[in-house]
């Protein structure tokens, strides 16, 4: 397929009844208009090249687009379309992307983490790192004998508390992921 970002335009003139029946053709698609008409366009093109490699004549790999990834088009419900939106907007996601996402997690087994979820992980995960780090300058001084800096039976308590903290609101940012998933977004228990 032609990506999206397309600067070529094709125009024709077409009668008010040809008109009514692409918009209604587009409408069954859940589609635009454009969309609907780039795929004819491409259904034309694909035909002519296959004609064209039985009679041993070639078409440029630009025309048929080889080399890029397959589509899929799927048909959706109008209020399945709307919460498709709703939860791909929630996770920061494009509608296809979403769906692209989870056909993927759950023809793979996987439990997919959107990039913000990940990113808030990877924080979470280099503050533990940071505090462990520092829990072993703490362990290092005490084991030298030095007095001057290090932390007191409270400080301990406290690293411990923001700790465990840390550990539990991983977890329940995983628990989540993996919910929001299965039943979707706004219908979570956690």
């Amino acid at each position: 397929m032609w990506p999206v970002a397309s600067e070529q335009f094709l125009k024709t003139r077409v009668s008010p009844d040809i008109k009514r029946l692409v918009q209604q053709a587009a409408r069954q698609q859940l589609v635009t208009e454009s969309v609907w008409l780039r795929r004819v366009i491409l259904a034309e093109i694909n035909s002519a090249v296959a004609a064209n490699a039985q009679t041993g004549k070639g078409v440029s790999s630009s025309l048929t687009g080889a080399g890029r990834q397959p589509r899929l088009y799927v048909r959706l419900r109008p209020e399945d379309l709307l919460l498709l939106r709703e939860r791909a907007t929630a996770r920061g996601l494009r509608g296809a992307t979403y769906l692209s996402v989870l056909a993927r997690s759950h023809l793979r087994s996987l439990a997919p983490l959107p990039k913000g979820e990940l990113v808030a992980l990877n924080r979470s995960v280099a503050e533990l790192g940071a505090i462990g780090r520092n829990l072993n300058q703490i362990a290092r001084a005490a084991n030298r004998g030095v007095q001057g800096g290090i932390p007191g039976k409270d400080d301990l308590h406290a690293i411990l508390r923001v700790c465990q903290a840390l550990r539990d609101h991983t977890k329940a940012l995983i628990r989540a992921n993996l919910t929001s998933w299965e039943i979707g977004h706004g219908q979570t228990d956690v």
